[in-house]
């Protein structure tokens, strides 16, 4: 290892915003327990933070020096890298895994994925760099053992890049023990996001518990979480254990939590905080063992402000936030979705396995799908029980009437985005012509990396 050491740790950065705050005490909460190599760098390309392994790196040099560069750390550059995945992430590129973006060797430091950590403003203040683990030098993602591109992660489907970055999100984060917020539309499954984490981290052969707050009054739901004495209230004729208590060792699954009244969030609040619970009615506690995975379809940032919702709790609940991509943001997985709703539902209902007509695809691929997945999987189920025969058809999902075809979407913000894709396309196309197909040079015209425009051919399709 060239260079020297006095310490292996950097001096914490500790930024004044909150919710940076958390994310960095997460990140290295789980970064001292990961094997992979791991780096936290800032805009100007600080290493901020870097985990055991990135230390123990057979390419790790200075280390010490609390404003050292991570391209002079792991790659001995004055520079940075020619190709940095850091930097396409501060442009804007969406985060991505390295493989897509830029050619595998094309990183002298190292990097294979690349994830961004946002502040309370939403302001992209630092990357999580994912580094070759030792003496993986000059081999690729699949031989260095790292995880290989998948269409499933548990129970959930997705080729989309949304989904292909919130599985990397779940593998990373799942055996951490930091609560996690997942926020998403209505029938996005975030049920289905908390349990894959649950079956992926060290729990998993600990209870997991589904709490649907929404549902249940004040009292009711400390009694259902917290548990209670006999004689606590109308109606305890026996003393009951809380659900807390019950997922001890597991995870709990706090659906809904926006609709919980200040109460219980100050309840819940001390419960995150102590790592006990309070029974109603005794004046005891008891130490539990729970990781919080809690869930909303609602503006918690809103609420707070409307003071209807404790920041200090939100704070506590997100230190490891999730968000789930509506449907319409990832289009290119409903014919996967479709294929695996057909044939769960043909399997169920003791039907013959059924294709989907053309023109049905093309109408579900333009649907606007307010009820995201869980829309599309009861549309499905609807047209294999009630109707027969070897495929599933334009009108058996929509009817015969051309007013009930799913309509494509029309609000302004579509309209707006479609634009602006359409618009970028053509200027692609043109700049390629301008460059008699070298993309290097189109990349010029363009003004963008070739990293970035290789992406944007990818999605678009250009040959």
């Amino acid at each position: 290892m060239a260079g020297s050491r006095r310490d292996s740790t950097i001096p914490p950065f500790t930024p004044d915003d909150p919710v940076l705050a958390a994310h960095l005490k997460s990140v290295r909460a789980f970064g001292e327990r990961l094997n992979e190599p791991i780096a936290v760098i800032d805009r100007q390309f600080n290493l901020v933070y870097a985990n055991k392994p990135a230390h123990d790196s057979p390419d790790c040099r200075e280390i010490e020096t609390p404003a050292v560069k991570c391209h002079t750390a792991f790659a001995g550059q004055s520079d940075p890298c020619p190709t940095c995945p850091a930097q396409q992430v501060f442009d804007g590129l969406d985060f991505k895994q390295v493989i897509e973006q830029v050619p595998p060797d094309a990183t002298t430091c190292g990097v294979v994925e690349t994830f961004p950590l946002h502040s309370a403003d939403g302001e992209l203040a630092c990357v999580v760099q994912i580094l070759k683990p030792r003496g993986t030098a000059g081999r690729s993602t699949a031989e260095a053992g790292l995880p290989k591109d998948s269409d499933h992660l548990g129970g959930m489907i997705g080729h989309s890049p949304a989904m292909r970055d919130l599985f990397e999100m779940i593998r990373l984060i799942a055996d951490s023990q930091a609560t996690v917020l997942l926020q998403g539309e209505s029938g996005t499954g975030k049920e289905l996001v908390a349990r894959t984490i649950h079956q992926l981290s060290a729990r998993r052969e600990k209870p997991f518990v589904v709490v649907d707050c929404g549902t249940l009054t004040e009292t009711l739901l400390e009694s259902e979480l917290f548990g209670h004495l006999k004689g606590a209230f109308t109606g305890a004729h026996a003393s009951k254990k809380g659900l807390f208590q019950e997922a001890d060792g597991g995870t709990i699954f706090l659906d809904e939590i926006a609709d919980t009244s200040a109460h219980f969030q100050a309840k819940l609040l001390r419960v995150l905080q102590e790592g006990e619970v309070k029974p109603v009615g005794s004046g005891r506690s008891t130490k539990v063992d729970v990781r919080v995975i809690s869930a909303t379809n609602k503006d918690l940032q809103g609420l707070i402000k409307a003071k209807t919702f404790r920041e200090d709790l939100y704070y506590r609940l997100a230190v490891l936030p999730l968000a789930l991509p509506p449907l319409r943001d990832r289009r290119e997985d409903i014919p996967l979705l479709v294929r695996h709703f057909i044939e769960a539902s043909c399997l169920r209902h003791r039907k013959p396995l059924r294709d989907v007509a053309a023109d049905a695809m093309r109408a579900l691929m333009n649907a606007p799908w307010p009820g995201n997945i869980r829309e599309l999987e009861h549309l499905i189920e609807r047209a294999v029980v009630t109707t027969s025969g070897p495929h599933v058809t334009h009108a058996h999902l929509f009817g015969s009437n051309p007013s009930h075809t799913a309509p494509a979407e029309t609000d302004l913000r579509t309209v707006a985005r479609t634009a602006a894709q359409q618009a970028e396309r053509i200027r692609i196309e043109e700049a390629l012509r301008q460059a008699s197909g070298n993309r290097s040079h189109a990349a010029r015209l363009l003004k963008v990396s070739r990293a970035n425009l290789y992406n944007k051919l990818r999605a678009y399709q250009i040959d």
